[in-house]
């Protein structure tokens, strides 16, 4: 049987990048998924690509964080999954980062995590019933480079989230995970080198020669695994910040 069958799945940020991945893995799956965007046009046609369902949300506005799951939940029932994908990777350091970048960071990357799992987590203990929810995070909370000081603070942020709501409701059989991931190659990490890095059209295969495994993270062998966390496959596991990473953290030379 499918890792996701019949289960009612939502992915906010799912219309690009590892979101987009997770909302393919998942419908093949065998869920019913919604994903969540900004952009009308490119939603609506990835939805009609993969037949999951596009809802239009601006996530850093907690309200329309929370209402993706109402609107899950009002179609279908119920929300079985949760998988928080949306990120903002704009650049800042510390002594760079202005007041307005700082709180876009903390909105889309903690903020509307936090009141999304706040409204999914509401529907099952009202239904009694298990969930499973997925972070998607980054090895930036470990620290992180100068270039990404507000990213790592939301990130860091995030993971302490997850353990806290992990074990806030664990007895709920609410099983809460988060995966940092670390570099990875996607549309929009493109974007992000060409723009703030000046790399050329070569620069995934010079990244890929830095990397141990010769290869930059792959957005489907990332959702595959979201997909196993999700589903029941991944037993009692709750509460845990996987790295996704090909560097160790804290190890030394």
């Amino acid at each position: 049987m499918a890792l996701l069958q019949d289960k009612i799945v939502l992915v906010n940020g799912g219309s690009q990048g590892v979101g987009a991945g997770i909302v393919r893995a998942a419908v093949e799956a065998g869920a019913t998924v919604l994903f969540t965007g900004r952009r009308a046009e490119v939603g609506e046609k990835f939805a009609e690509d993969t037949g999951a369902h596009f809802m239009q949300a601006d996530l850093a506005d907690p309200a329309q964080a929370r209402d993706s799951v109402v609107r899950t939940v009002t179609a279908h029932g119920r929300i079985d999954c949760l998988v928080n994908a949306a990120g903002l990777t704009s650049r800042g350091s510390l002594l760079d980062t202005t007041p307005e970048l700082f709180d876009r960071h903390m909105a889309i990357n903690l903020r509307a995590p936090f009141f999304a799992m706040q409204a999914a987590v509401t529907d099952m203990k009202a239904r009694r019933a298990p969930g499973t929810i997925v972070n998607i995070g980054s090895n930036c909370a470990h620290g992180g480079p100068p270039y990404l000081a507000p990213y790592s603070a939301a990130k860091a942020g995030l993971a302490g989230l997850t353990r806290n709501a992990a074990h806030a409701h664990r007895w709920d059989r609410i099983r809460i995970n988060d995966l940092n991931i670390g570099w990875t190659d996607t549309e929009g990490e493109d974007a992000t080198q060409r723009a703030f890095h000046g790399a050329g059209a070569d620069w995934r295969e010079r990244a890929a020669a830095t990397q141990p495994m010769g290869k930059l993270g792959q957005v489907d062998e990332i959702a595959d695994f979201v997909v196993f966390l999700l589903s029941d496959r991944s037993g009692v596991v709750t509460g845990s910040v996987i790295d996704w990473d090909q560097n160790v953290w804290g190890g030394q030379e």
